[in-house]
């Protein structure tokens, strides 16, 4: 929803992203050019090559014939998580684990299917429910930020467009500098996200070999699912970056 919010607001203001509406102009116009084209087609591609490889493996079955809701139920029980309910929510990829109502949901796409890509997912939306029963740093870390990106992500361009429409006065300039110290927020969020991902796909593959959940030639196939769903955060990161630097440059231009 982030990217989606972002790249509404680059299309809205196109090239034109100077203060005062005066666009980026001098030497720095044509690396504006290519980070703009960098922020619009990294998340495309990412989605892309996220969606493309689920749909390649869900047309492949567990050779078990066990559904990824059975295998979630198995991952919660054999970690001593009974308590942990399983629910199926609609859409395509939804799915993810609440640690406020302890639930894990399962998306159309996932639950009751037996394809390798599903127990793949169902498998690390458990990781992520270990990781807050043993209290893994980074997701706890990540729970305190929830609340604080929350409000900065959905305010940081608009303190930023008050700020350019006041920027004669000493105040526009004070909102410019607290919009870039809110959406800098926003990206400390997504970095702290990158190891609780990293680490619940981890987790999933340990647990589908060593548990037999899986044979030995299909680890491989999830772990192609779970890696592409992975890159879809790496390139948030790296566009919010990119984001990061061109707001930067605009301050230092003016």
């Amino acid at each position: 929803m982030f990217i989606s919010g972002l790249t509404t607001l680059l299309i809205r203001y196109g090239y034109y992203y100077g203060y005062g509406g005066t666009r980026a102009g001098g030497g720095n116009y044509g690396l504006y050019i290519l980070i703009f084209l960098a922020m619009m087609i990294l998340p495309i591609i990412a989605q892309i090559n996220v969606s493309s490889t689920f749909k390649k493996y869900s047309r492949v079955g567990n050779s078990r014939g066990l559904t990824a809701d059975q295998v979630a139920r198995m991952i919660l029980d054999s970690n001593g998580l009974h308590h942990i309910q399983i629910e199926h929510i609609k859409g395509n990829l939804t799915d993810h684990f609440d640690p406020r109502t302890n639930i894990v949901r399962l998306s159309d796409s996932v639950y009751g299917k037996s394809s390798v890509a599903a127990i793949g997912v169902a498998a690390h939306e458990c990781g992520h429910a270990c990781q807050h029963a043993e209290n893994y740093a980074p997701i706890i870390w990540r729970s305190k930020l929830v609340p604080v990106t929350n409000l900065c992500s959905h305010l940081w361009y608009l303190v930023l467009i008050i700020g350019v429409a006041l920027s004669s006065l000493t105040i526009g300039t004070s909102l410019i500098y607290v919009s870039i110290a809110m959406f800098f927020a926003v990206v400390v969020f997504q970095l702290v996200t990158l190891p609780c991902e990293f680490n619940a796909s981890n987790r999933a593959l340990r647990t589908l070999e060593r548990d037999g959940i899986l044979e030995m030639n299909e680890i491989p196939q999830a772990k192609k699912v779970l890696k592409a769903a992975a890159l879809t955060y790496v390139t948030s990161l790296v566009v919010s970056l990119l984001q990061l630097l061109r707001l930067l440059m605009s301050v230092r231009r003016r």
